[in-house]
């Protein structure tokens, strides 16, 4: 089991809990965050000094998924005074032994990024019931284990919106990685919201069964362009990236997916679907650094800044004014995206 394991913050000596021999390079992009010590003692006393694991299943600076809960848990990690190690590219057969070995390494709280988390961290929390388990997008609750759940089905909501009134063949396509609920959500949202616009527009889809094979997201994307798909949106994490290369290849528009991938397609990025980890995991870290931790299933959406979305040059005005529109549609309570893990096809 790969683990890459760092210690971020000043002062702290890093330390390995890795099965295997040499430790990969840090993250590209660092977060330039404040130190601990720059943070006020009020806020950071009541858990200065507790120990944060971060468990992730691809790299720690994919610009995407699993960056955005790296620099999310570092921000929160020293806005409380907590010092924080972590690990990347797990296989989900890993994640158990991950768990362990940071429970039995002392570790006061252990957060799984994605819904495939939230099992194992059932498995290994009922062991160290003194340890605290967080999960991203899992269905998971114990007494030690609690889950945020992002409603990504609203922004996939939204980018169907913009998908249909941009497309001019009349097809929009969907690439998402494995078929876990806080995937199919997005891509049956995506679905949901281009056909509210269009009841005729021809929704395709494709599953690499990888978050990391590039090549896989690009053939599928391609077989999708030779089909007619004008417009393609992807939730692959690090695999989705090749099918902003094959729109880019194509010319034809593409989403961004967790971060803002506008870089990776300047002509061609309509908008990216933003996953503010920051904001989440604020709230799961500041349960735990005031003592009101709860093992508890928490859904949060746009409503509470747990999801966004970045829009680039190339949306047009009104379509642009139609998402916001629906946005706060959605913010108030007005317009509610149902969620639906159904697998259709």
């Amino acid at each position: 089991m790969k683990k890459l394991i760092a210690v971020l913050l000043a002062g702290i000596t890093a330390f390995s809990l890795s099965a295997c021999a040499g430790t990969a390079a840090a993250p590209a992009a660092e977060p330039a965050a404040e130190t601990a010590e720059a943070a006020s003692a009020e806020e950071a006393a009541p858990a200065a000094g507790l120990k944060v694991a971060l468990c992730l299943s691809g790299a720690a600076n994919d610009q995407g998924w699993n960056q955005t809960a790296y620099e999310g848990a570092l921000k929160a990690c020293e806005k409380y005074g907590m010092e924080m190690t972590y690990s990347e590219n797990l296989t989900p057969a890993e994640i158990a032994e991950a768990f362990a070995d940071y429970a039995a390494a002392g570790y006061d709280v252990i957060i799984g990024h994605g819904y495939e988390f939230g099992d194992p961290a059932l498995e290994v929390a009922g062991t160290y019931p003194d340890v605290l388990f967080i999960c991203t997008e899992a269905d998971a609750a114990a007494d030690n284990v609690a889950s945020y759940v992002m409603a990504c089905e609203e922004t996939g909501y939204v980018e169907g919106v913009i998908a249909a009134m941009i497309s001019k063949s009349g097809k929009v396509g969907a690439i998402g990685p494995l078929q876990g609920d806080s995937l199919v959500k997005i891509v049956n949202g995506f679905e949901d919201g281009a056909k509210s616009v269009d009841p005729d527009i021809v929704v395709e889809t494709a599953w690499t069964n990888s978050f990391v094979d590039t090549q896989l997201a690009q053939e599928a994307a391609e077989a999708m362009i030779t089909d007619g798909v004008d417009v393609i949106k992807h939730c692959a994490n690090a695999c989705g990236n090749g099918a902003i290369t094959a729109a880019v290849a194509a010319n034809i528009y593409c989403m961004g997916d967790s971060y803002d991938q506008s870089s990776f397609a300047p002509d061609n990025m309509v908008d990216s679907a933003l996953y503010n980890l920051d904001v989440v995991l604020d709230i799961a870290l500041g349960t735990v650094a005031d003592g009101n931790f709860k093992g508890e299933v928490y859904n949060l959406g746009f409503a509470e800044n747990a999801v966004g979305m970045s829009y680039t040059k190339n949306i047009p005005d009104d379509v642009r004014a139609a998402a916001d529109e629906l946005i706060e549609k959605i913010k108030s309570g007005e317009f509610d995206v149902v969620k639906d893990v159904t697998i259709r096809n």
